[in-house]
């Protein structure tokens, strides 16, 4: 290895004969690998380490000032290190100077600039590229503990050029957004690098949308514009529908009135899509709370498709036959507001929570919509009534009989995100004066409590609840999740695991970051990041509202179960991410 000598900030690497000798020579300068080129007279200097994966570039040839890297031939601009593939990235190039027959070279390492780094996430996006989105985010996160950011940048990009709107890739980087106040920190910016490059393939290949003008001249009062976009949903009227949204934006309506008229249209069909617009509804609302409400035209409208194709559970065999489900709830629907008004002067003393859960979780949905009535009368609020509901739901997941087909794990999973939804959109409308006479969403909570006596079945041999156990004093360990989840048809264990340990004291905080680094561990499944998201965020309301604390332990117990259900997996996205992250601390990959 050449000794070095420094002058200012130029080293002295190797004497020019070295370098046209091999015509590609490496030297060690800083604790970097770096590749010294010589080419038609000159000397260049890049990073030895592809950027693709690190394979190493002296082992590439040169032609007319291209580098390619024989790995996946990748090929770099020796005067900038640009790479002419951009599922490659940029190589760092090192200014170089030749002094009396010696070669030096620069060797500090610029860091890319914030446009530098968000131009990255662009591209990413742009063409699909998670090893490119991972290095942005890293940037982002790693250095200057920016999520926002990259955040911002996904829904941007998932609300434009995605024809058919809000989907699967917006949902899952909202979700890991929620996720990170319980992710450790070094998994923050693999859990956004996920959710960025699930927008990504949502949008691949996909036309973008184009925003629809509002209408013009003065904006009509804005329950006739409600009363119109219901209607515009009821046809199909997609267009309308959008046109509505955007004349109500421009209006002034603020978050909760949008909320009002967004829940309400989501709700004048039973469970439509089995829950997925009423959820991605609440995730867009989600999204707004973390960038601003000036994002409203663009996050919003991109909702209006999802509604207007959405299927109508009054079309699905299930909610018709043998009992009509639809009726009961229509009748249902028609006794709303006199049972709010007889619980009026009552709110805030409701005790029957404990109660109406089995009642829930029985085979009669006539005495699930009967229990709910009461519980309005006896002064239950709109929330509380959604919050039990959505644990009946989490039940039906934590009970899950592993005899039943795998694809029904999906069916329970629906009915728990659709009543987690229903909660969380009513808490948003909370003290909203609704010009309904009541809160429309509040019939979603009847429609999940109809979803979950469907899923009775898929707790018939219902699995067994892992029971509260007696506390020695000391702290447990973490379970051994990671090694369960290696692991096929782990469900059982890993949720008795997850329930010993949360009964014996184990603290939550330390056992959710564990499930949600196991969670990242995997390759990105919809229904999974979804269950661990509503879990995460059930498990923190149930704290905080003073729930029975078997509540909270049993909401953990199902996510642990989903996730157990749903491993191992690949785990390509993990690799990819990996080799962004030892790239990006300057680490070897090949080298030696």
């Amino acid at each position: 290895m050449p000794t070095t000598t420094r002058t200012d900030t130029f080293q002295r690497v190797a004497s020019l004969a070295e370098v046209t000798k091999v015509g590609l020579h490496t030297v060690y300068v800083d604790d970097q690998v770096i590749v010294l080129v010589h080419h038609a007279g000159r000397v260049y200097a890049l990073d030895n380490r592809c950027p693709h994966m690190g394979f190493p570039l002296d082992k590439g040839s040169v032609a007319d000032g291209i580098l390619t890297c024989h790995w996946h031939h990748a090929r770099f601009d020796l005067c900038t290190g640009g790479s002419f593939d951009l599922w490659a990235d940029d190589t760092p190039n090192f200014p170089v100077e030749v002094r009396d027959g010696d070669v030096y070279v620069d060797p500090t390492l610029h860091r890319p600039s914030l446009a530098q780094q968000k131009e990255r996430l662009q591209v990413g996006l742009e063409r699909n590229l998670s090893l490119v989105l991972a290095k942005g985010v890293i940037s982002l996160i790693d250095e200057s503990q920016d999520t926002r950011t990259p955040f911002a940048a996904g829904l941007e990009f998932g609300t434009r050029y995605r024809m058919q709107g809000w989907g699967q890739g917006l949902t899952m980087l909202t979700c890991f957004q929620n996720l990170l106040p319980s992710l450790r920190p070094e998994d923050r910016s693999r859990a956004l690098t996920h959710g960025l490059a699930a927008v990504a393939a949502d949008t691949a290949g996909r036309s973008p949308r184009f925003l629809v003008s509002p209408l013009p001249g003065g904006s009509p009062e804005l329950p006739l514009l409600k009363q119109w976009f219901r209607r515009f949903i009821t046809v199909r009227d997609d267009e309308g529908a959008e046109r509505c949204i955007v004349t109500a934006l421009r209006a002034g309506a603020g978050p909760q009135e949008m909320a009002d008229i967004l829940f309400s249209a989501a709700t004048d069909f039973r469970y439509i899509d089995v829950g997925h617009p009423l959820d991605f509804t609440n995730k867009a609302f989600e999204a707004l709370d973390i960038v601003g409400w000036e994002q409203a035209e663009q996050v919003l409208t991109s909702l209006v498709p999802g509604y207007a194709a959405a299927r109508r559970m009054e079309e699905s065999n299930a909610w018709r036959n043998p009992i009509d489900l639809i009726v009961l709830l229509r009748q249902a629907f028609d006794q709303l507001p006199d049972a709010l008004a007889s619980g009026a002067t009552q709110r805030g003393s409701w005790q029957g929570r404990a109660a109406l859960v089995p009642i829930l979780l029985e085979d009669d949905p006539q005495a699930s919509i009967a229990g709910l009535l009461a519980a309005l009368r006896d002064g239950a609020t709109e929330v509380e009534l959604a919050s039990t509901v959505a644990y009946a739901a989490a039940l039906r997941i934590a009970r899950f009989h592993t005899s039943n087909e795998f694809g029904d794990w999906d069916t329970a999973l629906h009915t728990f995100t659709f009543a987690n939804a229903v909660h969380q959109g009513l808490r948003r409308l909370d003290g909203y004066s609704a010009p309904d006479g009541y809160l429309l969403l509040l019939r979603g909570v009847f429609d999940a409590a109809m979803s979950v006596y469907l899923d009775r079945f898929l707790n018939i041999p219902a699995a067994r609840l892992p029971q509260p156990a007696a506390r020695n004093g000391s702290t447990p360990a973490l379970p051994g999740l990671e090694g369960l989840l290696d692991r096929q048809q782990q469900v059982n264990q890993a949720g008795n695991a997850v329930g010993e340990y949360l009964f014996r004291g184990g603290d939550a905080a330390e056992l959710r970051a564990e499930l949600a680094g196991l969670l990242l561990r995997e390759d990105r499944d919809f229904h999974t990041i979804q269950s661990v998201e509503a879990a995460f965020r059930q498990h923190d309301l149930l704290l905080a509202g003073g729930a029975s604390a078997d509540e909270a332990v049993y909401v953990l117990v199902a996510a642990a179960r989903y996730l157990a259900a749903h491993s191992p997996t690949v785990r390509a996205q993990g690799q990819t991410f990996g080799i962004a992250r030892r790239l990006h601390r300057n680490e070897k990959l090949f080298e030696g």
